[in-house]
């Protein structure tokens, strides 16, 4: 297929998945707004947005203090500019404005269900502000948008014929679920050097953003360690949105692929090695810095395999391209 077909279809997968992430991060987010001390609330802003790698909107507009009673006016602005800031390239906003705006460059990829169902969903969305949806239960606004790409990946698992585009879309869509458990993951070691002590709470919204916390639960019951919440989100091969699963789709779809014009041995031996670190047991005496190095190699290498994917599919030279 074109390359920029397929790079389309690719990044269409990614700002799915990254819109339906967002939404669970603010989802989450607006639930511990209403009785969390105000400390608690802060560090879950700093979570996200560690994990979008982003300030606040100005020096102004920060994390407030530990004892600051206007905690709760920052979070109206902060869920703004995470929301719709419209020059915010990470915002929920933009990005579902960019998944629609490569599925319109590939309708002729897709089916007509899944881009009338993407399109309605925006007319709903592309209109709304702060203020709208501050007015009642803000969370039910981001379970709702979270709730439409779910309808949306339904439709296409129904609709869209199993060539290379759906390939492509679904390799973005799992090369963007592992990037974003494995930052997320980071974020959090990073909320939790600034506790004074540790808490479950901070745990369970991380099992509440990956929708893995009934599944924990089942696994390991109700108490909550840091070691057993790593042991599931990143190598279960059961759990949908664990790191391992996620890079196993990504190897299943690369292997599935059409060679294109340019070498893609690079890309499928590296989707395989990180399968495989996915997949290896932790060190017996591992703490949790040994993990966290851990997975910060592991988010550096995801970074190179996208940049390999591309080299492989998208941006090759015709002219200097290499026999595999």
């Amino acid at each position: 297929m074109l390359a920029r077909s397929a790079e389309s279809l690719y990044w269409l997968g990614r700002y799915v998945e990254r819109t339906e992430h967002m939404c669970r991060l603010l989802r989450v987010q607006m639930e511990v707004l209403v009785d969390r001390p105000v400390r608690e609330i802060n560090l879950g802003w700093r979570r996200i947005y560690t994990t979008v790698s982003r300030q606040p909107p100005s020096p102004a507009v920060g994390f407030a203090g530990v004892d600051d009673d206007f905690a709760l006016a920052d979070s109206f602005t902060l869920a703004d500019n995470l929301t719709f800031e419209r020059t915010n390239p990470d915002s929920l906003r933009n990005c579902f404005s960019n998944a629609r705006e490569n599925a319109r460059q590939t309708r002729h990829c897709i089916s007509g269900e899944m881009w009338t169902c993407l399109n309605l969903a925006w007319l709903r969305l592309r209109e709304r502000r702060i203020q709208d949806i501050w007015k009642t239960a803000p969370e039910s606004f981001y379970a709702g948008v979270a709730q439409d790409m779910g309808t949306f990946l339904g439709v296409m698992d129904a609709t869209m014929y199993r060539d290379d585009g759906w390939r492509f879309l679904q390799l973005g869509r799992a090369i963007e679920q592992a990037q974003s458990t494995i930052v997320l993951l980071v974020a959090q070691f990073e909320v939790v050097r600034l506790r004074d002590e540790p808490a479950d709470e901070e745990w369970s919204g991380v099992l509440r953003i990956c929708e893995a916390f009934d599944a924990y639960r089942r696994c390991f019951g109700i108490e909550l360690r840091p070691e057993r919440v790593l042991d599931l989100l990143v190598d279960d091969p059961l759990l949908s949105r664990s790191v391992s699963r996620s890079l196993e789709t990504a190897a299943a779809g690369l292997g599935a692929i059409a060679p294109g014009p340019s070498p893609v041995r690079a890309a499928r031996e590296l989707v395989a090695e990180l399968v495989a670190t996915a997949r290896r047991p932790w060190p017996a005496d591992a703490g949790l810095d040994e993990r966290e190095d851990c997975l910060r190699r592991m988010q550096a290498r995801c970074r190179t395999l996208h940049d390999v994917l591309m080299a492989a599919h998208v941006r090759y030279d015709v002219d200097g391209a290499l026999s595999r």
